[in-house]
């Protein structure tokens, strides 16, 4: 009877050393989903700033037009809107850089949880491996010591 004790509490050790390998590889793929999320947050901040730039270059263009068919020059009060709208548009793109920043911050701290919650599984996996096998161990010699 101790012997089939004991080899139940084997094939447990083994179970959770499986299950907690398992765990830990899930974890670790959730780590690099959040690392490559953090690299297209990365890529999509890259694409909203070009358009950015192009839609201001734009709109520069119209205020330049339209400052010059109204019949005044390039100084003064035409010169300072511009002016206003160029710190605005570095206001702006600052803004989109920064958001960006923050969010990566998140996916990378998300990677790091995960990795830190698979390390977590494993070493309590191994806890329970080892439990396991004291137990067949003290069966064993619980039986036949």
């Amino acid at each position: 009877m101790g012997w089939v004790t004991a080899v139940a509490s084997v094939a447990a050790a083994q179970q959770a050393s499986a299950t907690g390998k398992y765990n830990q590889a899930v974890q670790e793929r959730n780590a690099v989903i959040a690392e490559q999320e953090a690299g297209q947050i990365e890529k999509q901040k890259e694409f909203d700033l070009a358009r950015f730039d192009k839609q201001f270059s734009q709109l520069q263009g119209q205020t330049k037009t339209a400052i010059l068919k109204s019949g005044a020059e390039l100084s003064g009060s035409g010169l300072n809107i511009m002016r206003y709208n160029s710190e605005q548009a570095e206001i702006e793109k600052d803004i989109i850089d920064y958001n960006s920043k923050v969010a990566q911050s998140r996916k990378m701290e998300e990677a790091n949880f995960a990795r830190m919650s698979g390390q977590m599984a494993r070493m309590e996996a191994r806890s329970a491996q080892i439990g396991y096998y004291a137990q067949a161990g003290q069966s064993l010699m619980t039986n036949y010591g």
